[in-house]
């Protein structure tokens, strides 16, 4: 089909409960923010700090938060990880990030800042039956995750699980939505879209400002170079706006990436997701609200 119709049921070789991939969308955005909130809390900027790493602004610590799970690799893996950052920027925070602190040191900082951020957003509940509850329902999402060919999915499913049921949450988004971002990556691919390409066609559909794109490091030549192929693919329009085409080949894009983010929900079950996505809702609020996260984002969340 060429258009997302979130209404669609999906189930995979007969295997687990078939879900509608609306509820592999919702889910994708009740726990993206709580993942997320490890970029930008000040408790782990604190943490960061403490390893050695410029703090000032955000990416100095993004890259080697996010990156420490892959082990001390050079900026080459760290871009084909993240792939739509330009590998210059990669190259200037990670060429000398393991240099300040190594990968391990990293991720127990990570979780420190965690441990310490969630406390200050939900108080009392952090340690609340309801909290503990998504936690268990997440977990076992995560652990049925299929990390062949999803490398950042791989890499955080292999660092083990913490003892505390917040910090088990935490784990949890973290490796399914890294799961759903690999999944994406190869969605991009079949769809013949280059790191680049992959953020002008995302901006010429209203996701996010070209501004809020820039903040990944492609210089305006390679913006303006990806347009112009994107124009002569019939993508988009000389004023950067998607055409019919563009637009229904992005909306396939999405509806891929969730198809292939399905199946951990499959597994866990219809009547379990519905119960998660209930449970998480005001620790989705609680972070939303905390006025932490960017109100606009490169993700799209909430706009596809």
């Amino acid at each position: 089909m060429s258009k997302y119709d979130g209404k669609t049921e999906v189930e995979a070789d007969g295997v687990g409960a078939v879900v509608e991939l609306i509820r592999v969308r919702q889910l994708w955005h009740l726990l993206e923010p709580l993942h997320a909130v490890l970029y930008y809390a000040p408790e782990v900027f604190e943490e960061a700090a403490a390893l050695g790493y410029d703090t000032k602004e955000r990416w100095p610590s993004y890259f080697p938060l996010r990156a420490a799970p892959l082990g001390p690799v050079g900026a080459e893996r760290v871009a084909s990880a993240f792939y739509s950052f330009s590998p210059r920027m990669v190259a200037e925070h990670i060429d000398s990030a393991w240099a300040t602190a190594e990968p391990g040191a990293v991720l127990e900082a990570r979780l420190r800042g965690i441990d310490r951020a969630y406390r200050a957003l939900f108080g009392d509940r952090v340690d609340s039956p309801e909290l503990a509850e998504a936690a268990a329902l997440a977990r076992r999402a995560a652990e049925s995750v299929n990390t062949a060919g999803r490398q950042l999915a791989a890499a955080n499913a292999e660092s083990g699980w913490p003892e505390a049921p917040h910090l088990q949450l935490w784990q949890a988004a973290t490796i399914l939505r890294e799961h759903r971002g690999d999944g994406h990556i190869a969605a991009l691919l079949v769809a013949g879209l280059d790191p680049v390409e992959s953020l002008v066609s995302f901006a010429a559909i209203g996701a996010a400002s070209v501004e809020r794109f820039e903040s990944r490091g492609w210089s305006a030549g390679e913006w303006a170079s990806a347009r112009e192929r994107l124009t002569a693919r019939g993508l988009v329009d000389e004023h950067g706006r998607a055409t019919d085409a563009g637009r229904d080949l992005r909306h396939r894009v999405e509806h891929h990436t969730d198809q292939l983010a399905a199946a951990p929900w499959r597994l866990l079950g219809a009547a379990d997701v519905a119960r998660l996505a209930d449970l998480l809702g005001d620790f989705w609020v609680a972070v939303l609200s905390s006025g932490l996260l960017p109100s606009e984002t490169t993700l799209g969340i909430g706009k596809v």
